[in-house]
Protein backbone atom coordinates (compact mmCIF):
# COMPACT_ATOMS: atom_id res chain seq x y z
CA UNK A 1 0.00 0.00 0.00
CA UNK A 2 2.82 2.69 1.16
CA UNK A 3 4.67 1.97 -2.14
CA UNK A 4 1.36 2.25 -4.00
CA UNK A 5 1.08 5.76 -2.65
CA UNK A 6 4.73 6.83 -3.45
CA UNK A 7 4.62 5.57 -6.94
CA UNK A 8 1.11 7.82 -7.27
CA UNK A 9 2.86 11.15 -5.54
CA UNK A 10 5.96 10.84 -8.16
CA UNK A 11 3.11 10.30 -11.25
CA UNK A 12 1.36 13.23 -9.81
CA UNK A 13 5.04 15.79 -9.12
CA UNK A 14 6.07 14.33 -13.24
CA UNK A 15 3.32 15.44 -14.28
CA UNK A 16 3.26 18.94 -12.25
CA UNK A 17 6.96 19.27 -13.12
CA UNK A 18 6.68 18.90 -16.69
CA UNK A 19 8.96 16.53 -19.14
CA UNK A 20 12.10 18.13 -18.90
CA UNK A 21 12.46 17.84 -15.25
CA UNK A 22 10.93 14.41 -15.19
CA UNK A 23 12.87 12.85 -17.36
CA UNK A 24 16.06 14.05 -15.08
CA UNK A 25 18.07 11.37 -12.33
CA UNK A 26 16.69 11.82 -9.43
CA UNK A 27 19.93 13.38 -7.94
CA UNK A 28 19.86 16.07 -10.67
CA UNK A 29 16.61 17.00 -9.49
CA UNK A 30 17.93 17.85 -6.02
CA UNK A 31 20.91 19.25 -7.56
CA UNK A 32 19.09 21.88 -9.22
CA UNK A 33 16.13 22.44 -6.50
CA UNK A 34 19.50 23.05 -3.66
CA UNK A 35 20.71 25.34 -5.85
CA UNK A 36 17.48 26.96 -7.16
CA UNK A 37 16.29 27.35 -3.56
CA UNK A 38 19.54 28.87 -2.67
CA UNK A 39 19.25 31.60 -5.31
CA UNK A 40 15.74 32.69 -4.86
CA UNK A 41 16.10 33.27 -0.96
CA UNK A 42 19.49 34.95 -1.64
CA UNK A 43 17.35 37.22 -3.72
CA UNK A 44 14.80 37.91 -1.24
CA UNK A 45 17.63 38.48 1.49
CA UNK A 46 15.88 35.64 3.63
CA UNK A 47 17.88 34.01 6.18
CA UNK A 48 16.91 29.88 6.67
CA UNK A 49 14.71 31.12 9.60
CA UNK A 50 12.98 33.77 7.38
CA UNK A 51 12.62 31.26 4.73
CA UNK A 52 11.05 28.96 7.61
CA UNK A 53 8.91 31.17 9.05
CA UNK A 54 7.28 32.18 5.18
CA UNK A 55 7.05 28.19 4.15
CA UNK A 56 6.31 26.26 7.23
CA UNK A 57 9.22 24.27 6.83
CA UNK A 58 11.33 23.36 9.25
CA UNK A 59 14.60 25.45 8.84
CA UNK A 60 16.86 21.70 9.19
CA UNK A 61 14.73 20.99 6.45
CA UNK A 62 15.55 24.12 3.85
CA UNK A 63 19.21 23.52 5.17
CA UNK A 64 18.91 19.80 4.15
CA UNK A 65 17.52 20.76 0.78
CA UNK A 66 20.04 23.66 -0.16
CA UNK A 67 22.89 20.81 0.60
CA UNK A 68 21.40 18.69 -1.34
CA UNK A 69 21.30 15.72 1.48
CA UNK A 70 17.44 15.73 1.48
CA UNK A 71 14.80 15.04 -0.90
CA UNK A 72 11.77 16.88 0.25
CA UNK A 73 8.10 15.22 -0.47
CA UNK A 74 5.88 16.80 -2.84
CA UNK A 75 3.80 18.51 -0.04
CA UNK A 76 7.29 20.29 0.91
CA UNK A 77 8.37 21.26 -2.20
CA UNK A 78 4.67 23.15 -2.79
CA UNK A 79 5.30 25.03 0.52
CA UNK A 80 8.71 26.10 -0.51
CA UNK A 81 7.06 27.47 -4.17
CA UNK A 82 4.26 29.23 -2.46
CA UNK A 83 6.24 30.90 -0.67
CA UNK A 84 7.62 32.73 -3.64
CA UNK A 85 4.77 33.28 -5.08
CA UNK A 86 5.22 30.63 -7.17
CA UNK A 87 3.47 27.28 -8.49
CA UNK A 88 5.34 24.03 -8.65
CA UNK A 89 6.31 24.08 -12.12
CA UNK A 90 7.87 27.31 -11.99
CA UNK A 91 10.38 26.60 -8.73
CA UNK A 92 11.19 23.09 -10.36
CA UNK A 93 10.50 23.54 -13.89
CA UNK A 94 13.33 23.26 -16.60
CA UNK A 95 12.58 24.96 -20.15
CA UNK A 96 11.00 22.68 -22.58
CA UNK A 97 13.70 20.36 -24.21
CA UNK A 98 12.99 21.84 -27.99
CA UNK A 99 13.83 25.55 -27.21
CA UNK A 100 17.30 26.44 -28.11
CA UNK A 101 18.02 29.83 -26.56
CA UNK A 102 17.78 30.65 -22.67
CA UNK A 103 18.02 33.69 -21.51
CA UNK A 104 19.38 34.90 -17.71
CA UNK A 105 18.33 38.82 -17.37
CA UNK A 106 20.72 41.03 -15.86
CA UNK A 107 18.27 42.36 -13.28
CA UNK A 108 16.92 38.76 -12.32
CA UNK A 109 17.67 38.51 -8.61
CA UNK A 110 16.81 35.00 -8.70
CA UNK A 111 20.41 34.66 -10.49
CA UNK A 112 21.81 36.69 -7.75
CA UNK A 113 23.81 34.10 -5.42
CA UNK A 114 25.34 36.71 -2.89
CA UNK A 115 25.60 40.37 -2.68
CA UNK A 116 27.25 41.11 -0.01
CA UNK A 117 30.15 43.91 1.52
CA UNK A 118 32.63 43.49 -1.20
CA UNK A 119 31.90 40.72 -2.69
CA UNK A 120 28.73 39.85 -5.32
CA UNK A 121 28.95 36.86 -7.19
CA UNK A 122 25.96 36.56 -10.11
CA UNK A 123 25.37 32.60 -11.78
CA UNK A 124 25.39 33.08 -15.64
CA UNK A 125 24.57 28.70 -15.84
CA UNK A 126 20.43 28.19 -15.96
CA UNK A 127 19.38 26.86 -13.30
CA UNK A 128 18.22 23.67 -14.86
CA UNK A 129 21.26 22.52 -15.86
CA UNK A 130 23.06 19.45 -14.28
CA UNK A 131 25.92 21.30 -12.27
CA UNK A 132 28.86 19.75 -13.66
CA UNK A 133 29.82 23.24 -14.54
CA UNK A 134 28.90 26.11 -13.32
CA UNK A 135 29.57 29.83 -14.35
CA UNK A 136 29.49 32.88 -12.26
CA UNK A 137 30.28 36.27 -12.82
CA UNK A 138 32.50 37.37 -9.37
CA UNK A 139 32.94 41.19 -8.87
CA UNK A 140 35.26 41.78 -5.77
CA UNK A 141 35.01 45.88 -4.61
CA UNK A 142 38.04 47.40 -2.71
CA UNK A 143 39.60 45.05 -0.21
CA UNK A 144 37.15 42.03 -1.56
CA UNK A 145 37.94 38.10 -1.31
CA UNK A 146 36.17 35.37 -2.66
CA UNK A 147 37.54 32.56 0.02
CA UNK A 148 36.54 28.88 -0.65
CA UNK A 149 37.26 25.62 1.44
CA UNK A 150 37.97 22.86 -0.67
CA UNK A 151 35.40 21.66 -3.02
CA UNK A 152 35.18 17.57 -4.13
CA UNK A 153 38.41 15.80 -4.98
CA UNK A 154 39.18 16.92 -8.67
CA UNK A 155 37.21 19.71 -9.28
CA UNK A 156 39.03 22.33 -11.13
CA UNK A 157 38.23 26.39 -11.63
CA UNK A 158 38.66 28.26 -14.69
CA UNK A 159 39.03 32.46 -14.78
CA UNK A 160 39.60 35.34 -17.22
CA UNK A 161 39.73 38.64 -15.28
CA UNK A 162 37.66 41.25 -17.33
CA UNK A 163 38.64 44.50 -15.34
CA UNK A 164 40.94 45.28 -12.63
CA UNK A 165 43.46 43.07 -10.47
CA UNK A 166 43.36 40.19 -8.85
CA UNK A 167 45.51 37.86 -6.70
CA UNK A 168 44.67 33.99 -7.36
CA UNK A 169 45.85 31.86 -4.30
CA UNK A 170 45.61 27.90 -4.42
CA UNK A 171 46.94 25.68 -2.15
CA UNK A 172 49.69 28.00 -1.06
CA UNK A 173 50.51 29.48 -3.90
CA UNK A 174 49.36 32.35 -5.50
CA UNK A 175 50.02 35.11 -9.12
CA UNK A 176 48.89 38.15 -9.88
CA UNK A 177 46.28 38.62 -12.72
CA UNK A 178 45.80 41.63 -14.82
CA UNK A 179 42.63 42.25 -16.62
CA UNK A 180 42.68 40.06 -19.55
CA UNK A 181 44.08 37.04 -18.19
CA UNK A 182 43.38 33.94 -17.50
CA UNK A 183 43.94 30.62 -15.10
CA UNK A 184 43.04 27.29 -14.47
CA UNK A 185 43.54 25.85 -11.02
CA UNK A 186 42.93 23.46 -8.14
CA UNK A 187 39.85 23.88 -6.08
CA UNK A 188 39.33 20.76 -4.05
CA UNK A 189 42.12 22.76 -1.95
CA UNK A 190 41.62 25.76 -0.50
CA UNK A 191 41.13 28.55 -2.69
CA UNK A 192 41.13 32.47 -2.76
CA UNK A 193 40.30 35.05 -5.36
CA UNK A 194 41.85 38.49 -3.87
CA UNK A 195 41.41 41.99 -5.53
CA UNK A 196 44.26 43.25 -5.37
CA UNK A 197 43.26 46.76 -6.60
CA UNK A 198 41.66 49.86 -5.49
CA UNK A 199 39.15 49.98 -7.46
CA UNK A 200 36.10 47.09 -8.37
CA UNK A 201 37.75 43.85 -10.28
CA UNK A 202 35.22 41.91 -12.11
CA UNK A 203 36.18 37.98 -13.02
CA UNK A 204 34.00 35.13 -14.58
CA UNK A 205 34.76 32.27 -12.82
CA UNK A 206 34.00 28.23 -14.40
CA UNK A 207 33.56 25.79 -12.02
CA UNK A 208 34.11 22.19 -12.92
CA UNK A 209 33.19 19.43 -10.84
CA UNK A 210 34.46 15.68 -11.52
Amino acid sequence: MAVKKQNHELGTAEETMGPAVAGMRPEAVGRHLGLRLKLLRAGRGWSLEAMSGASGVSRSMLSEIEREKANPTLAVTMRIAQAFGMSLGDLIGAPDAAATITVIRKHDRAFHYRSEGNCRIRTLSPLHLEKDVEFYEVALGNNGALRSAPHFAGTREFITVVKGLLTLESAGEQDLLHSGDSASYRADVPHALVNAGKTETLVFLVVIYP
